[in-house]
């Protein structure tokens, strides 16, 4: 009997469940959509019931050690979901505690998407063996883990490292926590369209993407654009690079990380988004750090990384990898 974690990766608009092994091998993944549960309650029954039908219908021999959860606003500590604003969800859901009763007492842990993301690279990516790093995810938002001495950090409350947050500019642009000029408005695939809009409406180049909608922009569009050499798109890149690498050199002085992990959808964008990333934090570091820290781009398949997170949190948890 092969020995697995259920791990869960719970969004906005869906939510995926795998069982992996210890060697971080899916055995099984499923997605179920948002409009198939309206509760809490509703979704932990349905994964119970989609998990035991997968196991008897595809005939796997498995034993669920724990369970583990990557989801936003999760709070390890607590186990809770809070006040996620993606979600449907509102206040405080006690998810762990309803997983672990339904599964009759299989262990259950929670984090958030990015931690988890952070503790899935640590184990079965490209910060394997690495004891000090920062994990940065380049999505619809900016997420991040941040691991000292092989340890996430976690915070008082266990909130801590929400560096998509950190301002950047004073009165800068509207972000949806309530603030302006946070990280997340400029370094996202969202910040990246926003930089498009305003280059569009500064009329100073000459793009193919003058005729495109914000409703219509995509990461893709802008991508596609600028290896075409559109200078607009271009702009853009060095611009949202520039702003992510003075950040990053500002994360390095808090931590001193042995490197800084880049994933996500913007991230796919490779060398148009690493290389002013990379110039403009090499240009920002102390003295004491420069030519120390490399920026890498994640060693997790994009499909899988956040659900090999949420598995890699349950092993963690259970003592059984480090």
């Amino acid at each position: 009997m092969t020995q697995v974690v259920l791990a869960i990766d719970l969004g906005g608009t869906s939510a995926d469940f795998a069982f992996i092994n210890l060697d971080g091998k899916i055995l099984y993944k499923e997605n179920i959509p948002s409009k198939d549960f309206d509760t809490a309650n509703s979704f932990v029954q349905l994964v119970k019931k989609r998990s035991e039908q997968a196991i008897s219908s595809n005939k796997l021999d498995v034993k669920v050690r724990a369970i583990g959860i990557g989801a936003p606003n999760g709070n390890y500590y607590r186990g809770t979901i809070e006040f996620a604003p993606n979600l449907n969800w509102k206040g405080i859901i006690p998810i762990a505690d309803y997983f672990k009763m339904a599964f009759g007492g299989t262990p259950c842990f929670l984090t958030n998407d990015a931690n988890a993301a952070a503790i899935g690279e640590g184990m079965f990516g490209n910060a394997q063996n690495v004891k000090d790093f920062i994990m940065i995810t380049l999505g619809t938002g900016v997420g991040s883990g941040i691991v000292i001495n092989d340890r996430l950090i976690y915070g008082n409350d266990g909130f801590a490292g929400e560096l998509g947050h950190v301002i950047v500019k004073d009165e800068g642009r509207q972000c949806g926590c309530g603030r302006q000029g946070c990280l997340e408005t400029y370094a996202s695939v969202t910040g990246l369209k926003r930089t498009v809009i305003k280059l569009l409406m500064d009329n100073k180049f000459k793009s193919e993407l003058n005729d495109i909608s914000f409703e219509e922009l995509s990461g893709k569009t802008i991508y596609k654009a600028a290896i075409e050499g559109d200078a607009l798109a271009l702009e853009a890149y060095r611009y949202t690079g520039d702003i992510l690498g003075k950040a990053l050199a500002n994360f390095v002085a808090f931590s001193s990380p042995n490197l800084i992990i880049l994933f996500g959808g913007l991230a796919q964008s490779g060398e148009l988004i690493l290389n002013p990333t990379k110039k403009a934090m090499e240009k920002n570091l102390l003295k004491i750090y420069r030519g120390k820290v490399p920026i890498i781009m994640s060693g997790l398949k994009g499909n899988d990384a956040a659900i090999l997170g949420a598995g890699a949190l349950a092993w963690k948890e259970m003592g059984v990898r480090n």
